[in-house]
């Protein structure tokens, strides 16, 4: 009676035995997934509709562009265009594309594709936010054959390859463009890139997956196609929840690590840190010339020299982020060396309000003239420690004998409305880029950001000249160098640091670089170890 008994048992081990097996052999293999902390929620991400230069950092590896940019060198070099020509006058650009590209879906890359981008983009109805904008005077493109498109302008448009090589005008699928319209497109974007878009649920996280058939990346990525097989992205609006987010493990890597964060994961062993210089302009106050006092020209260059600039940027920034010399930063093409700013000197600073009528009439420390106090509006924006460098903007200035309101605005948007009503003294905006043209928007008296209400026609007519030397670099630069001098000699603005991003990553995180815009990494290039 036994022998049954031993017999099922054994059968039943048996049994037991390949159960067990089974569920404890491998599973299939979970792709080789990378977790990339975003810093801000954009509110749309179709790079050719929206504005954000966070969406960059994902969909620079989801779209290929005509031209791209060598970070090395600052020279072009072929995209989804082998080669280029522009015509003498400046006003046609002639692009030979590649003939062995496909987007995501399978459709094919040729110049009608190029011609339906353009058309997407520019169209009124869609409201470009940013791109159209970059094609300055673009008329039309022709199709010259399957392979061959010119673009044509109106005038000359120095900056017009500088646009091209940027996300906001990669090449998007046709056929997804016509499918999904202007609405949906950023919940299906389709490109030609090294990574395939999958997935974008607003506020919460973006996924990209590798294209395995890429095989027509421009010269500045390392690898042929990428090793990580998926990318996640989520967000962490809030400063302090990035060096926590890397410390849990939630991401590997993720960027604008406060400094002090930065620096302490950076010497725990475990994390690298990689700063990372971003072009464009510096963070920056502009003088309202429009309203008292800072319509006076003496009282404007008081305020600039009663600021110590160096103290600030060290106090907030630690040894990370250079001190602002100019209305650019110093990696951005166009930067004028020669033009630096004046350095902090509260004396020369008093002295300038003694001779321009200020005087401290009542003996309660605020200096007045006329009868009228010296009162500036101080308006900081939300973002990039901006509230931080403005309470010590309004302490330098208090300590000059001026009375200071400051007011943080909750975003671009109250930011923007401040700005149109005018109630200001000094506001904070800057825009980052690789062109120096974008002193154009700032400075030209029909500028979209002349907050400092200047109007020049010294000013106009050297950004104008600029703005159409596409074959005169030289020239470009020498007329970028005189709009400098001006804008300094007239204090319309205060430069106060040079961006630099402090991208923090876990060790595991190897290839980490960047594209020339500073912002976006080369998600092609990087790899996962052990």
């Amino acid at each position: 009676m036994n022998r049954p008994a031993r017999s099922l048992t054994a059968a039943a081990f048996i049994l037991l035995a390949l159960v067990l097996g089974a569920a404890c052999s491998p599973s299939p293999t979970e792709p080789l997934t990378l977790r990339y902390g975003l810093t801000l929620a954009p509110t749309g991400i179709d790079p050719h509709l929206n504005a954000s230069s966070e969406l960059g950092i994902p969909l620079s590896s989801v779209y290929d562009t005509l031209v791209f940019l060598d970070p090395a060198t600052g020279e072009f070099v072929p995209g989804l265009a082998e080669r280029w020509e522009i015509s003498p006058d400046g006003r046609t650009y002639t692009f030979h594309l590649r003939e062995d590209v496909v987007f995501h879906d399978g459709t094919p890359f040729n110049a009608e594709a190029v011609r339906a981008n353009f058309e997407y983009t520019l169209d009124p109805e869609n409201h470009s936010q940013k791109a159209a904008s970059m094609l300055g005077p673009f008329e039309s493109v022709e199709i010259v054959d399957e392979s061959t498109v010119a673009l044509h302008l109106s005038e000359p448009f120095a900056p017009l390859l500088d646009s091209l090589s940027q996300v906001y005008l990669g090449m998007a699928s046709p056929s997804a463009l016509e499918q999904w319209g202007p609405a949906d497109y950023q919940f299906h974007q389709v490109g030609t890139g090294p990574f395939r878009f999958v997935e974008y649920i607003p506020n919460d996280h973006l996924t990209l997956a590798r294209n395995p058939d890429y095989a027509w990346g421009p010269s500045i990525y390392l690898a042929s196609t990428a090793s990580i097989e998926r990318i996640v992205f989520t967000f962490y609006e809030a400063e302090p929840t990035r060096a926590l987010a890397l410390q849990g493990g939630e991401v590997d890597v993720v960027g604008e690590v406060p400094p002090r964060d930065a620096a302490r994961l950076a010497e725990s062993g475990g994390f690298a840190l990689t700063p990372v210089a971003i072009p464009g302009q510096p963070l920056q106050y502009f003088f309202n010339t429009r309203r008292p006092p800072t319509d006076d020209l003496p009282t404007r260059q008081a305020l600039l020299l009663a600021v110590d600039r160096e103290s600030i940027v060290r106090t907030i920034f630690g040894d990370y982020s250079p001190v602002a010399q100019g209305l650019l930063s110093a990696v951005t093409p166009g930067f004028s060396p020669d033009v630096s700013f004046p350095s902090f000197d509260p004396e020369a600073a008093r002295d300038l309000l003694v001779q321009s009528g200020w005087a401290d009439a009542d003996g309660d420390g605020v200096l007045s003239r006329d009868g009228q106090p010296l009162t500036i509006a101080l308006v900081a924006p939300n973002w990039g420690s901006n509230p931080d460098v403005a309470q010590l903007l309004q302490a330098a200035w208090e300590q000059l004998g001026a009375e200071v309101t400051l007011q943080v605005a909750a975003g671009f948007g109250p930011l923007k409305e401040i700005q149109a009503s005018g109630a200001y003294n000094a506001i904070g905006l800057n825009f980052f880029g690789t062109d120096p043209d974008l002193l154009r928007g700032f400075y030209a008296s029909d500028g979209l950001y002349n907050w400092s209400g200047i109007a020049d026609a010294r000013i106009d007519d050297l950004l104008r000249q600029a703005s159409q030397l596409p074959l005169d670099p030289e020239g470009r630069r020498e007329r970028h160098r005189q709009v400098a001098e001006l804008v300094r000699d007239q204090a319309l603005v205060l430069p106060l640091r040079d961006y630099v991003d402090l991208v923090v990553s876990s060790n595991r995180v190897q290839g980490l670089r960047f594209s020339a815009l500073g912002w976006f990494p080369h998600l092609i290039d990087l790899r996962l170890e052990p």
